[in-house]
């Protein structure tokens, strides 16, 4: 759709510029309205729809590009929305400017406007600050999980004001599951909130705890051992492969931090049953299926060593 709709673009500009010639060469004097030249007017306004149709063409064609140059659907959306401020300021500034015939007037004049437009409009100038930090920094792009100010959700759309989030959590669901809500946060909260990204690009993965408790009289070593390699048997592989690619990030970093390679275990005494909290890598979209199947396996290990693994008793935990 996008192909014929952008040589239509081409065509229409392409016609509204020769009509517009075509108009200006006709006699000045011989069409005059109310004492304005209508020729005059009929031309600009001409020009000014063939800047329009040919910049919203150029945009079609470069947005065109862009689809078979990048594969990575992040990269092509935040390329885009470049590519559409470009093109943006380039149809205003030329439609402007054929207007008032007045190219170095009409900057001068957009200075005098922006500076007053930046006391009348100070959040949307600050949400396009705040896109512009976005696509610079990079604390958040399109397919991430993040958590901004009491939101929390993937990153769908980052336009030039806002950030759309797909809510997870909130007040329908639990267990980081999608609510189905639509989340929009102006582009400014991200120069004073805190940012949490679950699914940064470079190390896309969070740790997570599974807590299972056992009682007083229950063989820890043994349990604690089950536990690892339950967990290594799910787990061990992609863990391992994952903590070599946070290594490299932490070896460009002044931070000095032991990782290990494989699930770990730790214990917490509690008032009536011992604690054991494994802890291991895994992705945030999958933190709720992979924390369901470990419990699914863990009881069923401890299950077949109910001389050596004791539950607790008390129903008050």
């Amino acid at each position: 759709m996008k192909r014929p709709l952008g040589v239509i673009s081409f065509l229409l500009a392409a016609a509204f510029a020769l009509l517009a010639a075509f108009v200006h060469s006709l006699p000045a004097d011989e069409f005059v309205i109310s004492g304005f030249q209508a020729t005059l007017i009929v031309a600009k306004l001409l020009s000014t729809l063939a800047i329009v149709f040919l910049a919203y063409g150029l945009y079609l064609f470069t947005t065109r590009l862009i689809n078979t140059q990048f594969v990575d659907r992040r990269r092509q959306h935040d390329i885009k929305n470049v590519v559409q401020l470009v093109f943006i300021v380039f149809a205003l500034v030329s439609a402007f400017a054929i207007i008032t015939e007045q190219w170095v007037g009409l900057l001068v004049s957009l200075g005098v406007v922006g500076f007053a437009i930046t006391f009348a409009l100070q959040q949307p100038l600050f949400s396009f600050i705040g896109w512009f930090y976005i696509m610079v920094k990079r604390p958040y792009q399109v397919g991430d999980r993040v958590a901004i100010e009491g939101s929390k959700g993937d990153v769908v759309a980052v336009d030039f004001f806002v950030t759309t989030l797909w809510e997870i959590n909130g007040e329908l669901v639990s267990s980081n599951q999608p609510s189905g809500r639509i989340i929009t946060l102006p582009n400014s909260v991200v120069l004073s909130s805190h940012v949490f990204n679950y699914s940064w690009e470079g190390f896309p993965h969070i740790w997570n705890e599974l807590s299972v408790q056992v009682a007083f009289e229950t063989d820890l070593d043994f349990a604690e051992s089950l536990l690892i390699d339950v967990a290594d048997d799910y787990l061990g592989d992609e863990m391992a492969a994952s903590i070599a690619n946070y290594r490299r990030q932490l070896a460009e970093t002044p931070v000095e931090l032991e990782v290990r390679d494989r699930p770990t275990v730790n214990i917490r005494q509690e008032e009536s049953w011992v604690d054991l909290r494994l802890r291991y890598l895994t992705h945030p979209r999958q933190g709720q299926r992979v924390r369901n199947e470990l419990y699914k396996r863990i009881l069923t290990a401890f299950n077949e060593h109910p001389e050596r693994i004791k539950f607790p008793l008390g129903r008050n935990r």
